[in-house]
């Protein structure tokens, strides 16, 4: 059984057009957010309760619907709602790249962390348009590619971002291997008023793309390359460890 979840909410799009393309390969249940749940990274609710709506659809159980964060719908899926594990967790397919530092914000590489965290594999799939998005050709490609990716596992403790270019299937230049860049968005903040006179703010800004060279997932992606980026939450800059230690710190 395959477990789908994104951050664009259970009735989004990218999520519904992947769904049927994985029940080609085996049985699959939703479980995402009730609602969007963009840019959240890897927040879990804990001064709430979650709840949970079953969800059917001609008569037909496909999921839940959860009042909660990416993270916590992996979460309870895993640990609860499900009578066993999934064989892969499958996040997206997010509207919207998610290139770069913009990984550490969102919400449905955070779904594809989490289930990697609790010993699932995952990936998370992204496709890098806000306008006119076709899913069909990115979701083909994750049907398609997923079959070599069970057979051959990622290492523990590792799952794939995959950026799909917004251009026909006749158009892709190919699959590159990536890392992630370095691109990242530059914040602006829109100072408004309430009618109360009250000082408000709304985050808006877009993207830099200051990296050039091979290799980084932007610019694959960018020449028209689906960017698989091996992915893994081990944050301790070892090479520091040592230099850190020559300081000889005192308490």
């Amino acid at each position: 059984m395959i477990l789908l979840c994104n951050d664009d909410g259970f009735n989004a799009e990218g999520l519904r057009v992947l769904r049927k393309e994985l029940l080609a390969l085996d049985d699959v249940t939703i479980v995402a957010p009730e609602k969007e749940q963009s840019a959240m990274g890897h927040a879990i609710t804990l001064n709430q309760p979650l709840k949970v709506r079953r969800v059917e659809e001609d008569g037909e159980f496909i999921g839940y619907a959860v009042e909660g964060t990416p993270a916590d719908c992996v979460k309870l899926a895993i640990t609860v709602l499900l009578e066993k594990p999934p064989q892969l967790v499958v996040s997206g397919i997010n509207l919207g790249g998610n290139l770069g530092i913009c990984a550490l914000y969102s919400g449905t590489v955070s779904a594809a962390t989490e289930s990697m965290v609790m010993g699932v594999p995952s990936i998370a799939v992204s496709l890098d348009t806000y306008e006119n998005p076709d899913f069909k050709p990115a979701a083909r490609f994750t049907r398609k590619f997923i079959p070599q990716l069970l057979e051959k596992r990622l290492p523990e403790g590792v799952f794939l971002n995959i950026n799909v270019p917004p251009v026909p299937e006749s158009e892709f230049a190919g699959v590159a291997i990536t890392r992630q860049g370095k691109s990242r968005v530059i914040e602006e903040f829109d100072c408004r008023k309430d009618p109360r006179g009250k000082t408000y703010y709304w985050l808006a800004g877009e993207m830099l793309f200051e990296e050039t060279e091979e290799g980084a997932d932007c610019v694959m992606v960018a020449k028209n390359y689906i960017s698989l980026a091996p992915i893994h939450f081990d944050l301790t800059h070892y090479p520091s460890l040592d230099n850190l230690k020559d300081w000889k710190i005192k308490f």
